[in-house]
């Protein structure tokens, strides 16, 4: 509750804004999202940079929150159109004010869904999926972490995402996941039931850091070897962004590779 004082001089609390407006992308794109708990942030950025879309395709961001990625991506593809499943409504409902503080109601639209039932209308539908899954296991989530579905797999498991992924796009179409690092075989084992040429982009926190998040995108319906490409280094010893993660994360650049 934050005081303030009315027109009569006595101090009155007024409840705080339960949500926080905040900019990507060097502020060309606005966020409305929740002041507490899952908040959007650089991950979604990154999964946005990743995706290999062309103006005329069609893309599906699965599990898309308040919308985040999509609005990186729909800035960055100035004629792609974006669908969004997200389970939770309200996220959903925060969603849509951001398309409209975006100025994107004709490119991209967002449904409350769950992706273990998504609707048949969407099947191989799409060119490429993005996917910034919950990243821990609901066994392993802390009490505090639980039972929020933006960061713990609530009865949907990585299998699940991953073969929703595959489902929604066409044949040779992408999926590309964000995940956090040390979950990577689990992931990789997953995809490879349902796509192949895989590759895999280490995020590096820092210069001789380990990785902590990992982007992999496959291709559905074709072979290939894996590749593990070269990762993208955050920041530099002074603390500030490299030369690739500004253009990437301020500047609204592709992550290549």
């Amino acid at each position: 509750m934050e005081p303030v004082v009315d027109a009569m001089g006595m101090a009155v609390t007024k409840p705080r804004d339960p949500t926080t407006e905040d900019k990507l992308l060097g502020g060309r794109v606005r966020l409305v999202q929740p002041r507490t708990g899952y908040r959007a942030a650089m991950d979604a950025v990154l999964l946005a940079a990743a995706i290999p879309a062309a103006n005329g395709e069609r893309i599906m961001d699965l599990g898309s929150g308040v919308g985040a990625a999509s609005m990186c991506l729909a800035s960055r593809i100035g004629g792609c159109q974006i669908d969004g499943a997200e389970v939770q409504p309200r996220l959903v409902s925060l969603g849509e004010q951001n398309i409209l503080l975006n100025r994107l109601e004709r490119r991209v639209r967002f449904f409350v869904a769950d992706v273990s039932t998504l609707d048949v209308g969407f099947i191989e539908k799409f060119d490429h999926t993005m996917i910034n899954p919950p990243y821990l296991q609901e066994a392993r989530a802390q009490p505090t972490d639980s039972p929020d579905p933006a960061r713990v797999e609530v009865g949907v498991g990585l299998d699940e995402w991953v073969h929703a992924a595959a489902s929604v796009i066409r044949d040779g179409g992408t999926m590309t996941f964000i995940h956090r690092a040390d979950r990577l075989d689990e992931l990789l084992a997953a995809v490879r039931t349902v796509a192949g040429s895989i590759s895999v982009v280490p995020i590096w926190p820092g210069h001789g850091k380990e990785a902590k998040r990992v982007i992999v995108s496959a291709r559905k319906g074709r072979r290939g070897p894996l590749r593990l490409c070269p990762g993208l280094t955050l920041y530099d010893n002074e603390g500030q962004y490299t030369r690739l993660a500004n253009q990437i994360l301020l500047a609204g650049s592709a992550l290549k590779f």
